[in-house]
Parts: C-alpha cells; sequence; structure tokens
C-alpha cells in the first residue's frame, strides 16, 4: 500500500504481510506527520511505539544526516520497520532500540504513538522525560478511542502543561509544552518496575508494564492451567515444551514444574515478556538457572532476534494463548501462523494445546492444519483444545 503524507510518497507493507485489508499505518500516523511537516522541527528525533515503521520511514526520507531512533516493545515491529526501510531505499538509517531504558541522548523532537496499556505508556514517558530539553518538540499520537484523561495526565506529570487537537478521521494530537521544572523530577533510569501477584497454585507472576494480564490471571491461561494439572498428555516422552506467545510466563513456569525433567522454552515478540517470563520463572521454580530454560524473542517459532533455531519435529508440546488482536486490528492472522509454527516444530504424537475465546472458532483452524482436534475443556467464555501431530 502507498501512504501519501507531506514528506513523500512510501510503499509500506505490515508484517507479516498477508491481509490486504489492513495498512502499515492509521490516521494518527498521518495527522502526526502533518503536524511535524507544518512545524518544520529539525533535530534529532526520537519515534516510540511505531508499529510498522511509517513515521520514522516518512521522517527517514528528509535530512540524510538527521538522527532518528526507533522504539518498541516488539520484535515483529522491529522486522516491519527494516523490511519497509529497504522497500524506500533507506536501509541503515534509523537506528533501533529494545527499550527506551537503554537511550542517552537528548531529542528535539519526540513522537510517542499511544500504547493500549496506561502502565506501558507510563514507563516509557518517565523514561522519555530525561531525554528531552527546553525547546523539544514531543507529540504523543493515538486513535481518540484510545487517548483518555488519564492518558493527557500522564503526558502532562511527566512534560508539563498540555493540551490536545481536535479529532481528525477519529485521531487525536497530544501536545505537551516541555517544563523543565517538570522533566528534571524524572531522572531515575533504574531497571523496569514489575508487579507481582500469585497464582492459586503458589507461583509468583512478574508482570512488566504492558505485558497481558497484569494484576492476575486472565481467565483463559487459568483455564488452561487448571486443564493441563487435571489431564494427562497422551505424547511420552515430554522432553521439550514450548510456551509460545508465553506473555509473563505463567503457563511455562507451571509446566516446568508438572514436567521438571523437560525442557521449557519461553517465546515471545515483546521484549519484555521475555524479560517478566524470566522474572517469573526464576521467582517459582527450584532450580530457575537450569540450562533446561530457554527465553526466546521471536516472530512465532521462524524468526528468532537472537540468531537461535527451533528444529522442525524437535519439539513434544507446545502450549498457546495466542493474541487476536495484532496493534489494536482484531485479527486471526497471528493465531493461524502460530499454529502453522506449531505443526513444523512439534514432532509425530506431539501435542498442541491451544485457549482461546469460544467465538474465535480456532476448532476449525487447527482441524485443517492438524487433521484433528478436540475439546479439552471449556466453561462459557473459553475454550481449551487438543491437537496431535501425525
Amino acid at each position: 500500500m502507498i501512504l501519501e503524507v507531506p514528506q513523500g510518497r512510501f510503499e509500506l507493507d505490515r508484517h507479516p504481510p498477508g491481509d490486504a485489508t489492513l495498512r502499515a499505518w492509521d490516521a494518527a500516523d498521518e495527522y502526526a506527520l502533518a503536524e511535524i511537516a507544518g512545524r518544520e522541527v529539525t533535530g534529532s528525533v526520537l519515534v516510540v511505539n511505531d508499529a510498522f515503521g511509517a513515521l520514522s520511514v516518512a521522517l527517514a526520507a528528509g535530512d540524510p544526516d538527521r538522527r532518528i531512533d526507533w522504539c518498541a516493545d516488539s520484535y515483529v515491529s522491529m522486522l516491519a520497520l527494516e523490511a519497509n526501510l529497504a522497500r524506500n531505499g533507506l536501509e541503515d538509517r534509523v537506528g533501533m532500540s529494545r527499550q527506551p531504558h537503554w537511550l542517552t541522548d537528548p531529542y528535539d523532537l519526540v513522537i510517542v504513538k499511544v500504547p493500549r496499556h496506561l502502565s506501558l505508556l507510563e514507563e516509557q514517558l518517565r523514561c522519555i522525560a530525561r531525554l528531552v530539553h527546553e525547546t523539544s518538540t514531543v507529540i504523543g499520537a493515538g486513535m481518540t478511542k484510545h487517548i483518555h484523561t488519564s492518558t493527557i495526565e500522564l503526558f502532562e506529570r511527566h512534560f508539563g502543561p498540555t493540551t490536545t487537537s481536535l479529532a481528525r478521521k477519529k485521531a487525536r494530537l497530544i501536545q505537551p509544552t516541555v517544563d523543565p521544572a517538570v522533566t528534571s523530577q524524572f531522572t531515575d533510569t533504574e531497571a523496569l518496575r514489575f508487579s507481582t501477584f500469585k497464582m492459586d497454585s503458589g507461583e509468583t507472576v512478574c508482570n512488566a508494564p504492558g505485558v497481558f494480564s497484569s494484576g492476575r490471571l486472565d481467565g483463559g491461561t487459568k483455564l488452561l492451567i487448571d486443564t493441563l494439572l487435571a489431564q494427562d498428555l497422551k505424547v511420552d516422552p515430554i522432553a521439550r515444551i514450548v510456551d509460545l506467545g508465553c506473555g509473563n510466563g505463567a503457563v511455562g513456569t507451571v509446566a516446568a514444574k508438572r514436567w521438571p525433567d523437560a525442557e521449557i522454552l519461553f517465546v515471545d515478540e515483546s521484549f519484555l515478556a521475555l524479560v517478566s517470563a524470566s522474572f517469573t520463572c526464576h521467582a517459582s521454580v527450584d532450580d530457575p538457572f537450569a540450562d533446561r530454560f530457554r527465553f526466546l524473542v521471536g516472530d512465532g517459532l521462524r524468526d528468532f532476534a537472537d540468531g537461535d533455531t527451533i528444529e522442525p519435529g524437535s519439539v513434544d508440546v507446545v502450549l498457546n494463548n495466542p493474541p487476536f488482536h495484532a496493534n489494536n486490528a482484531e485479527t486471526d492472522a497471528t493465531a493461524w501462523r502460530m499454529f502453522a509454527d506449531a505443526h513444523r516444530a512439534l514432532r509425530s504424537g506431539g501435542e498442541l494445546w491451544v485457549v482461546g475465546n469460544r467465538h474465535l472458532a480456532y476448532h476449525a483452524k487447527l482441524q485443517r492444519r492438524f487433521g484433528n482436534c478436540v475439546v479439552a475443556a471449556s466453561n462459557s467464555k473459553f475454550v481449551v483444545l487438543r491437537a496431535l501431530r501425525r
């Protein structure tokens, strides 16, 4: 698809490509780029939560000596940015960072796409506040449905007096004026702040800001864990288990305790999720630093940030609670890729266990991919499905 904005005309695609109805940008990206063009802001740039790189690509097309850094808690977004920069002949024009905690140099322009989780936004703004100066321009951008009074208050608390724009195509901009008296309060760059809670089975679960299911287990994860603890698996032996889309690692940690001789691979595309999963595992098992635990940032089971690989047919069990949202769009594309990855990774006789909302009809997709699928447990909202690799 082609994005046309004041900065130019750019070919963009989502990652992974596939659903032609979903664009690689939204009205908030267009609004922010129009605002920047109108202000003629120059100098170094930091772009945060740019899901597919639309903002970064457009800004990279300007002055080649301008420093542009990108930061997001998503390996998939990083892959999308790399691909979109290449599509437009802008390779190596944007620096990439996983967390704003690691950044040290000041920026003249900061653009923050508002994330779904307020806790993640608060953590990011806490770090960004130390990276701006009195004349920096800070712009928050998001769809109107995701910008609330609490969102605006966070910008005001971290930067100073804040206004919002009129809505345009259901998008809105948040525009704080940087006040050094406010930003000077945020010089602490210590490690991430975590929340914790206990599961009914006693394990301590650790959540970094923005990681799914903070404060308590969501209903789907709880049903999956209860089912795993109550039922026996057919596959034998169980030497390698993958918690695919592990989030805070609750499912993989319970599996590690039930099958103490198995290698446990925690996999997620979120960097913060993997940190959370490692903390959860380390807080809850007797041998937290054993070689049998691996924490892998990856795009499903096919592309890993650190160059790891999972060979086809090398896994005995895959446990999966797939997301049904991708950057605010409801879609089953991510779930379908996860099911395909699990099918490839499982050995003959291996098992995939999936939990999801009943209305998502994962049963039909698993039946198509695996040729078999049974209901292992269900309640009024969720269903746990079990498929065997032939």
